[in-house]
């Protein structure tokens, strides 16, 4: 009966959703109407459905995203499904939280040269990290470093010190790897700040020859590495052998929102055989390269049992609609597969036009990830 039901108006009012608001979350399946006019097109609510326009209402309040939103209202009861989308959003949250203070930081570091620029000294930052751990990280990163002479800063390495971590950071825009290098504290210079694990964060992109440089020096070498990074260089001492030179002088884009993905798959499987299974599958040459450029195209698939394969990309085409499908390129895939690495790769899957990440099961701290491919309609 239409009287047991509340009008639009009256939602609105009782939910703390406008009108306009309602309108849109119907229009995007999110929370329907239980009966509209077919003559007016007027929206009457059941009174069960203020409880969820009531529950709408906070997740917007605190950013959820209209898919996420769309699944908390959807959710079976019982499963904690949408308990889990809760704590999946705090952990964004707390990211973005952790990454703003981070800016902040460096932000107030500026004013302050902004300021007084007589008076204020660029701090440095001295620390070592294991010679072993370094070269490691140099050859899990070297493969993605840009070479487009319009994007000059994504020619190098970012070292990205923060805390007690090192991260080594590159990319062409297609694909970026990363990897993690622990820090121990030394040093004890009056120009030098050493550093403690709630140290504010500090980064220099080490130009792609002073990066090569280094890993030359590196060699089989154990033991630890002493880095200086500040005031627009980067100095590098390992066995009594020093180098040093200019960082570029550019902002690196921010990499930490593109790492942390949220797949649908996680792969685990022997880094040969996926390395065999992408030599040996069928590809497609498709126009889907850095500029339109021609590349090889695979297709990574998970069928409802978690079963994966790597197939040609026309097997799209064939009909089973329980198979879940991403397009990659193929060379920039295999170059992503730690070389000659015989253990276990942990792939993840987060969609058709999502990035897919690569890692060693065991060092999930280094990765890459590519961007997946469009086929052609």
């Amino acid at each position: 009966m239409e009287s047991d039901l509340r009008s639009i108006g009256e939602l609105a009012r009782d939910s703390g959703l406008s009108i306009s608001a309602l309108r849109f979350y119907d229009g995007a399946e999110v929370l329907a109407p239980a009966r509209v006019d077919p003559r007016t097109g007027y929206r009457w609510y059941a009174p069960g459905q203020l409880a969820d326009a009531r529950l709408l209402a906070r997740l917007r309040r605190v950013g959820l995203p209209l898919a996420d939103i769309r699944a908390v209202l959807g959710a079976v009861s019982g499963s904690g499904a949408a308990q889990r989308l809760m704590d999946e959003h705090l952990r964004r949250l707390e990211d973005g939280l952790a990454d703003a203070r981070r800016e902040l930081s460096s932000i107030r570091r500026l004013i302050d040269q902004r300021e007084n620029p007589m008076t204020t000294t660029p701090a440095e930052y001295r620390f070592t990290v294991p010679a072993r751990e370094l070269a490691e990280a140099l050859d899990a990163v070297r493969f993605a470093v840009g070479g487009d002479p319009e994007l000059p800063v994504l020619s190098g390495v970012l070292f990205d010190l923060d805390g007690g971590l090192l991260r080594l950071v590159a990319t062409d825009r297609y694909r970026i790897a990363l990897a993690e290098v622990p820090v121990d504290p030394s040093g004890s210079e009056e120009s030098v700040t050493s550093v403690a694990a709630d140290a504010p964060a500090a980064s220099a992109v080490v130009p792609v020859a002073l990066a090569d440089a280094l890993r030359a020096l590196l060699g089989p070498a154990e033991g630890a590495v002493e880095l200086v990074l500040g005031a627009g260089t980067v100095q590098v001492t390992v066995g009594g052998h020093r180098i040093e030179g200019a960082a570029l002088d550019h902002d690196y884009p921010d990499y930490r929102p593109l790492v942390r993905l949220e797949p649908v798959h996680r792969i685990g499987l022997p880094a040969a055989e996926l390395r065999a299974a992408l030599v040996s599958a069928a590809t497609s040459s498709l126009p889907s390269g850095p500029h339109g450029a021609a590349c090889e195209v695979a297709l990574l698939t998970v069928d409802g049992d978690g079963r994966f394969a790597v197939a040609a990309p026309d097997a799209e085409a064939d009909g089973t609609a329980d198979v879940f499908r991403v397009a990659v390129n193929r060379d920039f895939l295999l170059e992503a597969l730690p070389a000659g690495a015989p253990g276990q790769l942990v792939l993840e899957l987060g969609g058709p036009i999502t990035p897919l990440a690569v890692r060693p099961a065991d060092r999930p701290g280094t990765f890459s990830v590519l961007m997946p491919v469009r086929l052609l309609a």
